[in-house]
């Protein structure tokens, strides 16, 4: 793989993309379109995946450190056998899909999470779901979406969201999620895709100090919103981006 520095804008791009990164494993939940539209806009769509992923891993290890005491770990376990099933399937089946399907293909499943998001915040469900099957398609999905765009968090915010944890245990679990689904997809990063190479981990590096800031920031932000203000909080980001996506 070449050297995926393009220019000074591109470079603009990727660390603001890298800071929002920081805010949302924080616990911002909702803006995970506009890092992926940053990093697509500064290196491609397929690219993009392999230069993020070292650092959402280092995302992810902060927010298990600070939020650890708060993990839920029956759902992080009923997850994370399907949502690796979903890495598997997208990893192949991504394969087959060129640039432009990519982009498509991530507009229409924010569109669809967000509508059904903004479903259950609308009809809420009178107890929380507690079949097998809610949690496997929610986990499949999710592994499909994380392998092919890293635009997992939309689709785990509704199962969380569903399951009504707490502003800290949603954070909590979540990120002991995502910090072991990140960890497996690594090898198909390199060995399949090959989005993940020498100059390209060297290519994340330059923009972790962005998401160290990010990561600071978002701890604060977080501290300031009400657990009564968190959904809607989530549900307006996860909308706004999905419109961005759409129109971009």
């Amino acid at each position: 793989m070449n050297d995926l520095f393009v220019d000074p804008f591109s470079f603009f791009l990727a660390a603001l993309g890298a800071f929002l990164l920081g805010i949302a494993k924080a616990g911002v939940k909702g803006i995970a379109v506009f890092i992926v539209v940053l990093f697509v806009f500064a290196f491609g769509a397929k690219e993009s995946t392999g230069i993020l992923m070292p650092l959402l891993i280092c995302g992810d290890i902060f927010a298990i450190l600070y939020y650890k005491k708060y993990a839920h770990w029956n759902y992080v376990f009923l997850l994370l056998p399907w949502m690796a099933l979903g890495v598997i399937l997208g990893t192949y089946g991504g394969e087959l899909l060129d640039e432009d399907a990519f982009k498509t293909g991530m507009g229409i499943l924010i569109l669809l999470t967000t509508t059904l998001l903004i479903y259950l915040e609308q009809f809420p469900l009178k107890k929380v779901p507690t079949h097998w099957g809610f949690g496997s398609a929610i986990g499949v999905l999710a592994g499909f979406t994380t392998m092919i765009g890293n635009l997992a968090g939309a689709v785990t915010n509704i199962y969380f969201l569903a399951m009504r944890l707490p502003k800290n245990s949603f954070i909590g679990t979540s990120a002991y999620v995502f910090f072991l689904i990140n960890l497996f997809k690594v090898p198909f990063h390199i060995w399949v895709w090959k989005t993940i190479q020498i100059n390209s981990f060297q290519t994340s590096m330059q923009f972790l100090p962005f998401l160290l800031v990010g990561l600071v920031t978002g701890v604060r932000l977080v501290k300031r919103i009400k657990e009564v203000h968190y959904r809607k909080m989530i549900l307006f980001l996860t909308a706004l981006g999905a419109i961005i996506l759409l129109v971009k």
